[in-house]
């Protein structure tokens, strides 16, 4: 039997304990096998309600729904270790109020296994924010450019304007101070970011934001190329796998055309009984 200590899985006390220390690395994930390989490098997983347009090809995330987060959420997490695992809360199952949070949440850990949840707005969820914490569940935040509310302002960077930016100052802050134990800042002008940043307790997690954020997060299939319908600004390529999936998928087809695929080698051979 081994004798080396069983490494634990990050808690949300270790994510938050990085406030001003070594950038928290995040990406996202939604099935088993991502989770895998990603869970040995990054500090956190997110498996976010992104996973509407990535994997889904929906026009935003605003048509995920609970049982979709759980059933992607449940399947990081036996893909998964080491890394804190977050699971998004989606569209219409906390903004009705604070009792109607904690039921959405409660299933999310429950049947999810995960360490935290995920939940988009500011000041005006300070009070879910608190009645969850409260209860036992972990909190993360997510100010300033928020994908369930997209109709409302689009895509468009925030706090480009002063009275603008004070809100998405007062909104982090209220967060904060409601117990959530990190935010998420997306789509935030650089200096309101690294304000933000040095103002707030807990450790801010950056997409579109600032490099003084306490961390980062992007959406892997952003990251390696794989979701290509449109590019944010904010992201930066490191692979180009939906170019290695297309070439991979032809050379099949031609093996496939010319009668060179299956080979042999790749063919079951007939056993001969002996008399």
């Amino acid at each position: 039997m081994s004798t080396e200590p069983r490494k634990k899985r990050s808690s949300v006390a270790d994510i938050r304990a990085r406030k001003g220390g070594e950038p928290i690395v995040c990406l996202t994930a939604y099935t088993t096998p991502v989770a895998e390989r990603l869970d040995p490098i990054v500090d956190l997983i997110l498996v976010g309600d992104s996973l509407g347009m990535v994997l889904y090809g929906f026009e935003n995330t605003l048509p995920v729904t609970l049982d979709m987060m759980i059933a992607h959420g449940a399947a990081v997490r036996r893909g998964s270790k080491n890394a804190c695992l977050v699971v998004d809360l989606p569209f219409g199952t906390y903004q009705e109020s604070p009792a109607a949070a904690f039921r959405a949440a409660a299933r999310v850990m429950a049947e999810t296994g995960c360490s935290a949840v995920k939940l988009e707005g500011g000041q005006e969820m300070a009070e879910t924010v608190a009645f969850l914490t409260a209860r036992g569940v972990p909190v993360m935040g997510h100010v300033g450019l928020m994908p369930q509310s997209v109709n409302a302002g689009g895509y468009r960077a925030r706090g480009q304007d002063r009275k603008q930016a004070e809100q998405i100052k007062a909104d982090a802050l209220a967060v904060a101070e409601a117990g959530a134990f990190a935010i998420v800042l997306e789509g935030v002008v650089e200096t309101l970011a690294r304000e933000i940043t040095a103002q707030v307790p807990v450790p801010t997690i950056g997409i579109g934001a600032s490099p003084a954020c306490d961390g980062q997060v992007l959406v892997t299939d952003d990251l390696i190329g794989l979701f290509s319908s449109f590019k944010p600004k904010f992201v930066k390529r490191y692979a180009e796998v939906g170019d290695e999936i297309a070439r991979a998928a032809a050379a099949y087809a031609e093996d496939v055309r010319a009668r060179r695929f299956p080979a042999p080698e790749h063919t079951f051979p007939a056993r001969v009984a002996k008399a």
